[in-house]
């Protein structure tokens, strides 16, 4: 049997419709109380999960398999690392056989945002359950929203203003990265049943994103969409900051964007290296088609 925590979210959902394409395979849909946006997920096979409420854990993990474990989003650390803790120590208990779990691509390894990823995969090596670590990479929705959120003052202003500097940040599309969930959990459990070694046993996959985009060319992007000359502008970090304070955020996800761009604009964020198209049955889905089509579709520009 096979479970999927965190399917309310865009890349649970993903998984566990991908997973559940697959006859052959039992899968679980894990679900907190009162998840509505669950709900259209999980048909009649799901389990009461709740990262918080360490009981509801054990029992859900009972009997199964193979987990899918969808990190728990954003949160301060300390909060992140004890249900992430929770999770370990009830697939232990409960007996789950191997762990898939979402992490960090290495290229993010300087942001604030890396920190309880890290810590996880510690705890998940020590653990006495085979592991596979999916490193994935920062989502292509980051800058194609960007983009897409900057068409309308583009269109009047001609500037794209953003907090790039000359760095590049590599986006890889949810969608590849859960077709890759979806493969490497359907065949761990077809050689759990077959009593197989399993070729994911202990690995870890960097899911980084196989092209990566500057500033400038997302200007260049909406010159073309647009049908009129827009210029790039840099966004000093103190001004972003700002924004954000402005914003009603909570503090840590100011911390954690400012963290990002930081790291964008000092070069790190662009990938040299991705296990992701070894993975996938076609080729990764291209950051600057994404970013053409959502500043060029309906209202793009308002």
């Amino acid at each position: 049997m096979i479970l999927v925590t965190g399917v309310s979210g865009a890349l649970g959902g993903l998984v566990l419709a991908g997973l559940r394409a697959r006859p052959d395979l039992e899968v679980v849909a894990g679900t907190s109380s009162g998840d509505g946006r669950a709900a259209q997920h999980t048909g009649d096979t799901a389990r009461h999960i709740d990262f918080d409420d360490p009981a509801s854990l054990t029992a859900g993990f009972d009997g199964v398999d193979t987990l899918v474990f969808i990190s728990a989003g954003f949160a301060e650390d300390d909060v992140v690392t004890t249900r992430h803790g929770a999770v370990v120590a009830a697939a232990t208990s409960a007996g789950v056989r191997h762990v898939i779990y979402t992490s960090l691509s290495a290229s993010a390894g300087h942001t604030t945002i890396a920190v309880p990823h890290l810590w996880t995969e510690k705890q998940l090596a020590a653990a006495p359950f085979e592991v596979t670590v999916l490193r994935n990479g920062f989502y292509s929705a980051v800058p194609v929203g960007l983009a897409a959120g900057a068409a309308e003052s583009a269109a009047a202003t001609g500037v794209f203003a953003a907090p790039f500097g000359t760095g590049r940040i590599s986006g890889v599309a949810r969608e590849d990265l859960a077709e890759v969930a979806v493969r490497v959990a359907a065949e761990v459990e077809r050689d759990l049943r077959a009593g197989t070694p399993t070729v994911h046993a202990g690995r870890t996959y960097e899911l980084e994103g196989v092209t990566s985009v500057s500033g400038a060319e997302i200007a260049e992007v909406l010159s073309e969409s647009l049908g009129r000359p827009v210029e790039y502008r840099d966004v000093p970090l103190t001004e972003l900051r700002d924004s954000l304070l402005g914003g009603g955020l909570e503090p840590y996800r100011i911390g954690h964007t400012v963290s990002l761009f930081s790291n964008l604009k000092a070069g790190f964020l662009h990938a040299t290296h991705s296990d992701l198209p070894a993975l996938l049955s076609g080729v990764p889905r291209p950051i600057h088609a994404e970013i053409a089509d959502a500043v060029s579709g309906p209202g793009a520009a308002g």
